[in-house]
């Protein structure tokens, strides 16, 4: 079994056909897939797929940094009402975004402390996107990590410091796609990462993995991460399938 933890399949790339997809998925070992929330335009979305497939497909609820807005306040009082209705498994995804715009900075970083809050409240995990902001979203975690905070930094590319400060925070390396770019050097960080901190994930549609690369990502194609963490770690596939799966477990209480 293996648990891909961070995966959009109720956007429209897979409308056509995610009945398939699913059971290519689960063909590769994967049954249990948590989706993350992007913003208001998609819950419904994704709420809907959790209800088609309730056995494999666990829904996270949060405000994407990308999608803090003018009225972000208004957006963080509808997903605050989600919260009040129903328990998810994780806050998110959450967290800062500095390569598209900085225009909102000052309001992502709000909309961030704010789902913080959430996930201790609710003792849940907090999903973090940090892309072009590793450095600024380890801070802000460890100013508010009070010892019950908990999470994954999802999409890490970062360096060998930088996961190791996310690990000592007790945080967990969300690996995907990347790993298996030639030139991203994310193999050479995770030689020398215990697997013990590590969950799997495809960010599904996005970033798929060699050989695959630039077109559509899906969840079977995890079985390529596997595989090259089996290689970097000198393991077997099995061992990185049973790790992370337990991590995940454990992680997201699942």
């Amino acid at each position: 079994m293996i648990i891909d933890t961070h995966s959009h399949i109720y956007m429209a790339e897979f409308d056509a056909d995610r009945d398939s997809m699913l059971m290519r998925a689960e063909n590769e070992g994967i049954n249990l897939i948590l989706m993350p929330a992007v913003d208001k335009e998609t819950y419904l979305a994704m709420l809907k797929t959790e209800e088609n497939f309730p056995e494999k497909c666990f829904s996270m609820m949060g405000l994407h940094p990308c999608s803090v807005k003018e009225g972000f306040k208004g957006d963080l009082k509808i997903v605050a009402e989600h919260f009040e209705k129903r328990r998810f498994v994780a806050v998110g995804e959450t967290g800062l975004d500095f390569y598209w715009d900085k225009t909102f900075t000052k309001e992502q970083y709000e909309t961030f402390l704010t789902q913080i809050e959430w996930a201790k409240y609710y003792d849940i995990p907090v999903v973090i996107h940090s892309r072009n902001s590793i450095d600024e979203c380890i801070s802000t975690i460890k100013e508010n990590q009070q010892g019950n905070l908990k999470g994954v930094f999802h999409c890490f590319s970062g360096n060998e410091r930088q996961a190791n400060e996310i690990i000592d925070l007790g945080f967990y390396l969300g690996i995907g796609g990347v790993i298996t770019f030639k030139n991203s050097g994310l193999d050479k960080v995770m030689a020398d990462i215990d697997m013990k901190n590590v969950v799997l994930e495809t960010d599904a549609p996005y970033l798929a993995p060699v050989p695959f690369r630039g077109k559509r990502n899906e969840c079977s194609y995890l079985k390529y991460v596997v595989e090259k963490l089996a290689e970097i770690k000198n393991v077997s596939e099995e061992d990185i399938a049973s790790i992370t799966t337990k991590n995940a477990k454990e992680l997201f209480n699942i």
